[in-house]
């Protein structure tokens, strides 16, 4: 039997409960923290890697566990770029040996990447409709200042130049 699929509770949270149904207490919480990007990640996908992992680390949507998932999402990128950039070469039209017309394979491929990098991007907030329902507190100056000072390496405190 299907039906929606569950949300993670912080997740829940971060929407303020629009359902007011009664939040998971026993849902795991791994820790927040970064997942080491995995080698075979290069160029493309280990930017995007740095570039995301830093955004969800800001959310606490992030975990050791999620590495597979957003490797996934990050190698999705990867093959949309390659995609976008061959097309800009070859055209979306190819012709054939014989002068028919018909659709760059290449199109299939980035559609593909297209259509995962939505699903994976879903599942960490990363799509606009994901993330509307979202409600993240902005940590105040106070809150930098006590992560700073109790060791919390993330948290870069402004100082005035």
């Amino acid at each position: 039997m299907r039906g929606r699929k569950a949300k993670p509770t912080a997740l829940k949270e971060l929407e303020g409960n629009p359902g007011k149904r009664a939040l998971n207490k026993k849902e795991p919480k791994p820790e927040i923290v970064i997942p080491s990007c995995p080698n075979h990640l290069k160029g493309v996908a280990r930017q995007e890697w740095n570039r995301v992992t830093k955004e969800l680390q800001k959310l606490k949507l992030i975990a050791r566990v999620d590495r597979a998932a957003l490797a996934a999402y990050c190698t999705a990128y990867k093959d949309y770029v390659d995609a976008e950039n061959i097309l800009k070469k070859q055209g979306v039209v190819i012709f054939s040996e014989k002068g028919g017309a018909y659709q760059n394979p290449w199109m299939g491929i980035k559609k593909r990447s297209m259509d995962q990098m939505v699903k994976f991007g879903a599942e960490f907030g990363l799509t606009p409709s994901s993330r509307v329902r979202l409600q993240v507190e902005v940590p105040t100056e106070q809150d930098e200042m006590a992560g700073f000072l109790f060791g919390n390496k993330n948290v870069k405190v402004k100082t005035k130049q």
